[in-house]
């Protein structure tokens, strides 16, 4: 029979921590032999995978995160948390206001890329699948995601670095070939039967780089909004210090276009 203490513990039962009093284990390493010995994304991986990476998977996962980390204030994500920054709330809410922004068209691109890279990879013929891809998004007007920019033109500065050491690193036998196979298809698909390629952003880079680290599609989401929320936080606190009380998405003196009904009066 299962005693209640049991039965209490047993209710949030995880792999991942362990605490009691004078006792810290994250996955099973004490947490004191963790401190000065690991770096922060050693630190992620292993929260997230239950073992420390190797040197390759460790060179990846940062060029990754780096990549990600920001984007400037004309990003949504980062203009929300530098307004919440400014109406009184504190740290923990002005990064909640930005992170909370990164959904499906704003910070979702690198999980659908990634779901579209596994279909492609494990396919017969990578480049027929990408081009049987590419060709049905652009019958339905769609856009691929993790290609195309509004502002890097033609390349995103942040694609080469991060295709480079994928590259590297497929050659070396530390990460399998097929989601860099599979992302390099679909630019090559998207580049047929236009006369500028379409640049591969961010997001399909880092989608590359997931993939290749064998991540699912939904962790791939998860650590591009990590990632982000460095920039987040440092984009609230600069604007936190500034002073500055509830700034809007508009400069003083200028209004959002009216297009409603002239100014009429009530008539009771």
């Amino acid at each position: 029979m299962t005693s209640t203490s049991d039965e209490v513990s047993g209710w949030w039962t995880t792999g991942i921590t362990r605490v009691a009093p004078g006792e810290i284990l994250l996955r099973g390493y004490p947490v004191q032999q963790l401190i000065g010995n690991v770096s922060f994304a050693e630190q992620i991986w292993l929260m997230l995978r239950g073992e420390l990476p190797t040197a390759a998977q460790l060179r990846l996962l940062e060029a990754a995160l780096v990549s990600g980390v920001d984007h400037g204030p004309q990003a949504p994500s980062i203009a929300a948390a530098r307004m919440a920054a400014t109406c009184g709330v504190g740290l923990n809410s002005a990064i909640a206001t930005g992170a909370g922004l990164l959904g499906d068209v704003h910070g979702g691109a690198g999980q659908q890329c990634m779901e579209l890279l596994t279909g492609i990879a494990t396919a017969d013929d990578a480049d027929a699948a990408a081009r049987e891809l590419v060709a049905a998004y652009r019958a339905e007007r769609r856009h691929v995601p993790g290609f195309g920019h509004r502002l890097h033109h033609p390349r995103d500065p942040r694609r080469d670095p991060l295709i480079g050491l994928v590259t590297e690193t497929v050659e070396a036998g530390d990460v399998p070939p097929g989601p860099l196979r599979a992302g390099l298809a679909l630019e090559t698909a998207l580049a047929e039967g236009r006369g500028k390629p379409v640049p591969m952003n961010v997001d399909g880079a880092t989608a590359i780089v997931y993939a290749s680290l064998g991540f699912p599609p939904e962790l791939g989401r998860g650590l591009f909004v990590l990632s982000r929320s460095v920039g987040i936080l440092a984009h609230a606190w600069e604007e936190m210090s500034g002073g500055r009380r509830i700034k809007g998405p508009l400069p003083k003196g200028m209004n959002a276009a009216y297009n409603g009904p002239p100014p009429r009066d009530l008539d009771r």
